[in-house]
């Protein structure tokens, strides 16, 4: 059976990056009939902290990503690693180190002077038994260190292929450190063969460390699972995403209001495409575990883009908006869309809007036309609807558009010519103002866009708005008519 395991640190927020490890863990083994096992890895005492494996299970159970087995914690396993960092020294593949952090800050700086990579210089490999027992009777402190085999070690990596790295360039890593605790290399090998992991899935920071895990399993006679490497994720600078920025926990965008489909959504697409010609992006969890494979995850780094977030998130809740509405009047749609904007709107708006106010029916009518960008970002609507309230004291330059061939001439025929067909208009819809403004243009011989663009500009005064016939049609007609003799008196 294909088992899978997503083992975070209890040391902060859930990061995006985990979020990743943890969905394609996830996703993989529903795809393969398997099991999705989580298990905290806690033997970092230094950089625990409290409450954070709490928050890590908080946030996998809000995006629904449900596991079969666990939460195991390390820390409550230390004697089975002990267990096995003996039987390393007992069969020559392990070892007591007893140096000082003297000796070690000042064998670093020598080869940092040398212009050498850091490693351990073996000084405890040899040390006699006896002189091994004199130590520990004497209670020095010690650590355990890997025998790295000084020989080619291969793996082959899902995403990545065919591996090797030379031994003689791997440092003797630590097993068991001084306090007894073991450190990520020996815990997790030894966790992955018990809890039968088949495969492990993880970032690509990772991968340097995979020789060494490899000599463990080779060392205690067991058979490697399968590895995968997912890719890095980048700013848009192409540099490393880091805890040390702002906005890379989980948590952070679920406070901002973002939908856990959005989230997952996005996050399933850093590093992963379906491919095959697919156009398809919005994806249900269900979905992405039917889609998903690891043939299709990316080896290059994955770009972090906010924006493309933004994206999923209004997508996603437009169309569970859409789904809330279907069958409501467009008045009831409109509270609705008040419910989710209400706070961001200014006082003037709220006080002259008030249920059963003056302008109320006017507020949700113009709710109504930026349905699409309340839904994406309600703190903008005091911003897109406050010119139905008050007319912009706009430039003139606006009424005019030199791609549309609008000059201050054509804007002041264009006006005065719609004015009169307005003033006209007894059925004041927007179907009618459709209808009636269709017929300037044709009584002009222009093009729509030489009546429309100088109308729209009169009744906003902005430059990006709703519709001229929506807008018409929110303003009324006296208001309407009132702002294009306001345009008119720019133009003279």
């Amino acid at each position: 059976m294909i088992k899978t395991r997503f083992a975070p640190s209890p040391t902060g927020y859930l990061h995006v990056g985990g979020l990743r490890t943890a969905l394609y863990c996830y996703l993989f083994a529903r795809k393969n009939k398997g099991k999705f096992i989580l298990r905290i890895e806690d033997t970092d005492r230094e950089r625990y902290v409290e409450g954070a494996e709490e928050s890590l299970i908080k946030t996998l159970e809000w995006v629904g990503l449900k596991y079969d087995e666990g939460p195991f914690k390390q820390s409550e396993r230390t004697e089975i690693y002990q267990e096995h960092a003996q039987k390393l020294i007992e069969s020559g593949h392990a070892y007591r180190c007893f140096c000082t952090k003297e000796h070690l800050e000042e064998m670093r700086q020598k080869q940092t002077e040398r212009k050498q990579a850091p490693m351990y210089d073996r000084k405890c490999i040899d040390l006699p038994q006896s002189e091994v027992e004199a130590k520990m009777q004497a209670g020095e402190p010690f650590v355990i260190r890997q025998k790295i085999p000084y020989e080619l070690i291969k793996f082959k990596d899902l995403i990545r292929g065919n591996m090797q790295f030379d031994g003689k360039t791997i440092d003797d890593t630590v097993l068991i450190k001084s306090d007894g605790f073991p450190t990520y290399h020996l815990a997790n090998v030894v966790d992955d063969h018990l809890m039968e992991i088949t495969h492990v899935i993880r970032g690509e920071e990772w991968l340097p460390s995979t020789p060494k895990h490899v000599a463990l399993y080779k060392a205690l006679n067991w058979s490697p699972p399968e590895f995968a490497h997912l890719p890095l994720l980048l700013n848009p600078d192409k540099t490393k995403l880091s805890k040390r920025q702002d906005h890379v926990a989980v948590e952070d965008y679920i406070k901002e209001g973002y939908g856990k489909e959005a989230i997952i959504n996005f996050v399933a697409f850093l590093g992963w495409n379906p491919g095959g010609g697919e156009e398809k992006e919005i994806y249900t969890l269900k979905e992405l575990e039917s889609a998903f494979s690891l043939e299709k995850v990316h080896k290059s780094g994955a770009v972090f883009n906010i924006e493309k977030l933004d994206w999923f998130n209004w997508k996603w809740q437009k169309a569970a908006f859409e789904e809330e509405t279907a069958n409501l009047p467009r008045e009831e749609k409109a509270k609705k869309l008040l419910e989710k904007c209400e706070q961001y709107l200014s006082e003037n708006i709220k006080k002259d809007t008030a249920p059963g106010g003056r302008q109320e029916e006017k507020l949700l009518k113009a709710l109504l036309t930026i349905d699409e960008k309340i839904l994406k970002d309600p703190k903008e609507t005091n911003d897109n609807i406050k010119f139905y309230f008050n007319l912009p004291d706009y430039n003139k330059e606006l009424l005019t558009h030199e791609k549309m061939k609008v000059d201050f001439d054509q804007a002041t025929k264009s006006l005065t010519e719609a004015q009169k067909d307005l003033a006209e208009l007894k059925d004041w819809t927007e179907e009618s103002l459709k209808q009636t403004l269709l017929k300037t243009v044709e009584k002009l011989g222009t093009k729509n866009g030489q009546v429309f663009w100088p109308l729209r500009v009169a009744l906003t005064g902005v430059q990006f708005s709703p519709g001229i016939f929506e807008s018409a049609w929110i303003l009324g007609k006296e208001e309407s008519l009132l702002r294009i003799e306001t345009a008119l008196n720019k133009l003279k």
